[in-house]
């Protein structure tokens, strides 16, 4: 296999790429199955099918927090072949008893199994996911690795969007569920196996140390670093903007391809596949538009070119039109995806890392969760009939919220801009206490630290 920046992180990535693909067809598996076997037919089986999204997001939402918490307190080589090892169970579990005809169970045991299994594999996740993004500077070398290796995880997670769900509906209506199932439990075998064979320096506190320090001062001092960093309070609310306008388009394209666009429901996919596509080459690409441009400027400026290029796909209708939009709008989101992790991972001290990243997850969560309901519940009743007529454009319904979504884009653009400084973000030093010392301001930052 060929090496990708250095042998540990390729076994690294090995592990991940075969897990995120094997997340993607369990998933996809599951979705459908509820939707065209356990529920087929029954006026419940979109609320069921939400019930897997939803047991997701309480997972995130939940747990992330004191996950972080432990991340940091203990070795993180050995949380994440837990986590694997807990996830490989509770999949391979509900793979066992899928082998059961399903009239054999009541369907509400079916879906509480289901919930339960997600539920249990997205709370692993959340062990599981700081603790990884934590040890990337322990297998590369310096921040233009880390920026590589970041560029190359994104690419990765879309390349595994795209090959995930078109194998999950073959391997269930041909294999039966079961074996779709057990492709994912198997995929944590793998990265169990990889992960074990990186070595990864201990960073796990002491017992002296934990009895010196709490499980709650520990949370409480990551919260306050959290909320005292300059850099990492633009970074959320900047992105919970722009999120919450990309979760509205996500919710209503599929009514824009039938209505607007005037396509097919089959030709759908083809605009997640052009979106997967571009944010491939936009990851790939990320390193060389970071130094092009500097990692301060990368975190703004594609999110301008993203607001802008979505306010022309809202006035589209024509699917042909629209798909190499979307492959465009990919390009600069996938940039911002893959500087968000190195500058996070610069501005905090190792020791806080966990903490740090697990604020992101569930805020991230709650505000796509809240964009959902929002939008779906705006969709049917206030903007239901909405026409209007602005400087000799019709606006529609869908077409108004994806130039809303724009627009949001381009105020988390804009926030980020003012906010964040100007002269260079000042690298954390590994071992200060970060509850100690606020966020410098912008003109205290060196120009050393230029990027």
């Amino acid at each position: 296999m060929k090496t990708i920046i250095n042998r540990d992180f390729t076994r690294l990535w090995y592990g991940q790429a075969v897990s995120k693909v094997g997340d993607y067809v369990f998933n996809t598996t599951l979705i459908l199955w509820i939707a065209t076997k356990l529920g087929n037919g029954k006026s419940w089986a979109p609320m069921a099918v939400s019930g897997v999204l939803l047991s997701g997001l309480v997972a995130a939402f939940a747990i992330a927090p004191a996950a972080g918490v432990f991340a940091d307190r203990w070795n993180r080589k050995r949380t994440m072949l837990w986590m694997d090892a807990v996830r490989a169970v509770l999949v391979g579990g509900l793979a066992a008893v899928a082998f059961i005809p399903a009239d054999k169970l009541p369907v509400g045991a079916w879906l509480t199994l289901i919930y339960v299994v997600v539920f249990g594999v997205n709370a692993a996740g959340t062990f599981f996911g700081p603790s990884r993004m934590a040890v990337v500077p322990d297998v590369v070398d310096g921040p233009d690795q880390i920026a590589k290796a970041a560029g190359i995880t994104q690419s990765t997670e879309a390349l595994a969007g795209m090959i995930g769900p078109p194998l999950a509906a073959p391997l269930l209506f041909a294999a039966g569920v079961q074996w779709a199932v057990i492709i994912n439990a198997l995929s944590y075998v793998v990265s169990f196996l990889a992960i074990r064979s990186v070595p990864i320096p201990d960073n796990s506190t002491s017992a002296a140390e934990r009895s010196q320090s709490g499980f709650w001062a520990d949370f409480k001092i990551g919260i306050t670093f959290f909320a005292k960093t300059r850099v990492l309070v633009v970074l959320i609310v900047a992105s919970c903007i722009a999120n919450f306008g990309a979760q509205a388009m996500n919710t209503l394209d599929v009514f824009f391809v039938t209505r607007n666009l005037h396509a097919a429901p089959k030709l759908y996919g083809l605009l997640g596949m052009a979106f997967g596509a571009g944010a491939i080459i936009g990851a790939l690409f990320s390193v060389r538009v970071v130094r092009r441009i500097g990692l301060v400027n990368a975190i703004w400026l594609p999110v301008v070119v993203a607001g802008l290029l979505i306010m022309g796909y809202a006035r589209q209708t024509s699917i042909w039109a629209a798909i190499p939009l979307i492959f465009v709008y990919a390009l600069p989101i996938a940039v911002v995806n893959a500087t968000l992790e190195p500058l996070v991972i610069q501005v905090t001290p190792r020791k806080m890392l966990g903490r740090v990243i697990s604020v992101f997850m569930p805020v991230i969560s709650i505000t796509q969760l809240g964009s959902t309901m929002l939008i779906g519940w705006l969709f049917s009743t206030v903007m239901l009939h909405f026409h209007a007529n602005a400087g000799g454009l019709h606006m529609g319904p869908i077409d108004t919220i994806f130039t809303i979504t724009g627009l949001l884009f381009l105020a988390a653009a804009a926030y980020a801009f003012i906010l964040l400084p100007r002269k260079g973000i000042a690298a954390a030093e590994p071992d200060r206490e970060p509850d100690t010392e606020p966020d410098r301001a912008p003109e205290d930052e060196p120009e050393t630290a230029r990027t």
